[in-house]
């Protein structure tokens, strides 16, 4: 739901927030309302448009000037927001935008966008005769016998030439579709319509794009040709950013999703939010109106954009919302009533279980317990029940640890990062005193980022979980953990590789010295980048673990370094820190061997190899074919690699809300833990200094 999204952390006496997050309007002159759909750049743009480019070369951490290489990227990435698989601009088209490529950079320090309606307004006439296109192709029977291909890479196709390239190329791509409703055994008829409302749907979306979202794209195209992690956010995005980082929000408690059809789809539950409790509604439900109180007129939000149809149902805790709803399957539209509440996201917030495993010296379980950890989280508005990720893991470590606990387990895998305060915090529950992470200002300058609260939360063995998804604080608080030689950190060959710190500038604050200034949205700018203990940058290579297990994760995630214009590895001196004596060389030797001959013994891990290397195989292959029986053969091969796939990053993910999942990667990783405490014991390490 792109509606899940409260304050973040804001840093004493800054205009801004620090996040690393790896990782998405109204009437006076600097507002407008929100949702319209506008034909020209507004009143307000001209401001904004001069504050990002503003605040973006003074601040970036590059302090590279906007210039004429700028521009070209920016042109580029902008062209990608519509249509990255170049299915609908011509080589006209982009050859006639390209005679500007380098003017944009002038026309943004002026404070003109009208370029990015220039190249809006052509997409939205491509993307109709497209559909007219589509709707006719349906029309025609297709040649399954034929041998042909349609080539899935975008960065080997140019974009057509011609009317005629253009039908060729939609031709191929109506032709995969109904080959994939074959292949699942759809009516040739009912796939037909779906393909075409699915093509119609989406020109409608487009169509509803307003002035602040096209705004947000073009802003961003110039930001992220500085480095790929500088957006700007609309005043919508921001709201959202914030609810994310701060796990809570008012409303209904509901996930929502769109359907190729064009209704509001609810998609889950929130256990203990409003609709929970009201009962009423159900997963699959289709939401077609939504009204305000107890009287307010009916809206049909049929058709509607799903960030639309989110703020309507969203709203005050304490406030009723009606909503329309249609039950799957049902004609009949039902009236619901639900009084909006503060809905905790407890699925992204730390969460435990105490695993039973292996046998001690008298007989009894080792007690493992095992912390789920998505994202480091920041509410600074406590008196309204704000929350933070150390507060969580501070309260459950003392819990744990009530309850006789041997060992912890922290599992990182699947967390993009989030507060820099957060990620400092929550390594101090595990180290004495000392540096936690260097950072880096444009200006070349180094200060340490130290926990300077002595004593530990938890003293004992700690296992560190981490994935090619961890990025960011993830990374900090790893590589903290590691270069303190404070736990074992186990995980994918490296994580994501984000060592860049960005700030949160409100364009608002920054325009308006005033109390109150208007939502201007805001710029994510990458000010600094951040360095382990040891001096070492993660940035583009990540933390590499103790021990490494195989993963399908190492090949479907996408790491720093294969994004465009991503900040360079570097190196600064290591700061002065204390190390504990938790991982000795020789134990850590032992304990990589006899994980290595579990998996080589494992026929779960064999099978998960084999998979690996058939993975590989379809990743590096830039088309699909076309003839029915050659799809049919690689589409079952590819299932299972998809269900593999899946399967994998379920496991890791914690799907189906289980903090711990019983399966061979997880129990391999209980293994090594258990080694891990039989080491220490051996050795009388049983705590940290």
């Amino acid at each position: 739901m792109r509606g899940y999204f409260s304050p973040s952390f804001r840093l004493p006496g800054m205009h801004g927030l620090l996040v690393l997050a790896a990782t998405g309007l109204a009437a006076t002159v600097w507002c407008r309302p929100t949702g319209a759909v506008v034909t020209g750049p507004q009143r307000s743009d001209y401001g904004v448009t001069k504050a990002v480019e503003r605040l973006t070369e003074t601040n970036h951490l590059s302090r590279r000037p906007l210039d004429d290489e700028i521009s070209k990227r920016a042109l580029k990435a902008f062209l990608n927001t519509f249509d990255p698989r170049k299915l609908y601009f011509y080589q006209s088209d982009v050859d006639e935008f390209r005679k500007k490529e380098t003017m944009i950079d002038d026309d943004v320090k002026k404070g003109r966008v009208d370029f990015a309606y220039e190249v809006y307004k052509r997409f939205m006439q491509r993307v109709n005769e497209r559909v007219a296109l589509v709707e006719d192709l349906l029309k025609q029977d297709f040649d399954f016998t034929a041998d042909e291909d349609l080539i899935t890479d975008p960065d080997v196709l140019q974009y057509p030439r011609d009317e005629a390239e253009a039908r060729d190329r939609w031709r191929k791509m109506i032709k995969y579709n109904l080959l994939v409703a074959k292949a699942d055994k759809e009516d040739d008829k009912a796939a037909r319509a779906k393909i075409l409302r699915r093509y119609r749907m989406n020109a409608r979306i487009w169509e509803q794009t307003n002035g602040d979202e096209l705004l947000e794209q073009f802003l961003t195209a110039i930001t992220t040709s500085f480095d790929p992690h500088s957006t700007y956010m609309s005043p919508a995005s921001l709201e959202n950013f914030r609810i994310l980082m701060g796990l809570n929000l008012e409303g209904i408690g509901a996930a929502l999703q769109p359907d190729d059809e064009g209704y509001t789809i609810i998609s889950k539950i929130i256990p203990g939010g409003a609709a929970d409790k009201q009962g009423t509604l159900k997963p699959d439900d289709r939401i077609v109106s939504v009204g305000q109180g107890e009287n307010g007129e009916m809206e049909d939000v049929t058709e509607m954009r799903l960030n639309d149809v989110v703020k309507l149902i969203r709203g005050k805790a304490g406030t009723i919302v009606r909503l329309g709803v249609r039950s799957k399957g049902s004609l009949e539209t039902k009236l619901v009533s639900i009084t909006r509440a503060k809905v905790a996201l407890e699925d992204s917030a730390a969460r435990s279980v105490i695993l039973e495993r292996g046998k001690k010296p008298d007989g009894s379980p080792y007690r493992i317990g095992w912390i789920d950890l998505p994202s480091f989280y920041s509410d600074m508005d406590h008196e309204s029940g704000g929350r933070s990720v150390t507060q969580d893991v501070s309260r459950i470590l003392t819990d744990l640890q009530s309850k006789g606990i041997d060992e912890v387990v922290l599992d990182l895998r699947f967390n993009g990062g989030g507060s820099l305060p957060e990620a400092i915090a929550l390594t101090g529950l595990f180290i004495d005193h000392g540096s936690i992470v260097q950072v880096k200002d444009a200006d070349g300058s180094v200060r340490s980022l130290d926990d300077e609260d002595s004593g530990m939360i938890w003293k004992g063995p700690l296992v560190v979980l981490t994935s090619k998804f961890s990025a960011s604080a993830s990374e900090i608080f790893a590589g903290a953990i590691q270069d303190y030689h404070r736990g074992l950190i186990i995980g994918d060959a490296a994580t994501h590789g984000k060592g860049t710190v960005q700030e949160m500038l409100n364009v608002g604050e920054r325009m308006f010295r005033i109390p109150n200034p208007p939502n201007l949205g805001a710029l994510k700018l990458t000010t600094q980048q951040f360095y382990r203990p040891s001096g070492e940058s993660t940035q583009k290579r990540g933390v590499v673990p103790d021990i490494v297990l195989p993963s399908l994760s190492n090949l479907i995630g996408t790491g720093e370094a294969d994004l465009d214009y991503a900040v360079e590895f570097d190196r600064v001196r290591a700061a002065r820190f204390a190390t504990n004596n938790m991982i000795p060389n020789d134990a850590l030797a032992r304990l990589k061997a006899r994980s290595e001959e579990r998996v080589q013994a494992s026929q779960d891990f064999v099978k998960l190899q084999k998979d690996i290397e058939r993975y590989n195989r379809y990743k590096e292959e830039k088309k699909v074919p076309l003839n029915e029986e050659k799809f049919v053969a690689r589409r079952a091969a590819e299932k299972d690699a998809e269900k593999e796939e899946e399967k994998q990053v379920d496991a890791q993910n914690g799907k189906k809300n289980e903090v711990y999942k019983d399966d061979f990667y997880n129990r391999e990783v209980v293994e090594i833990a258990l080694d891990y405490l039989s080491e220490l014991s051996r050795l009388n390490l049983a705590r940290a200094n």
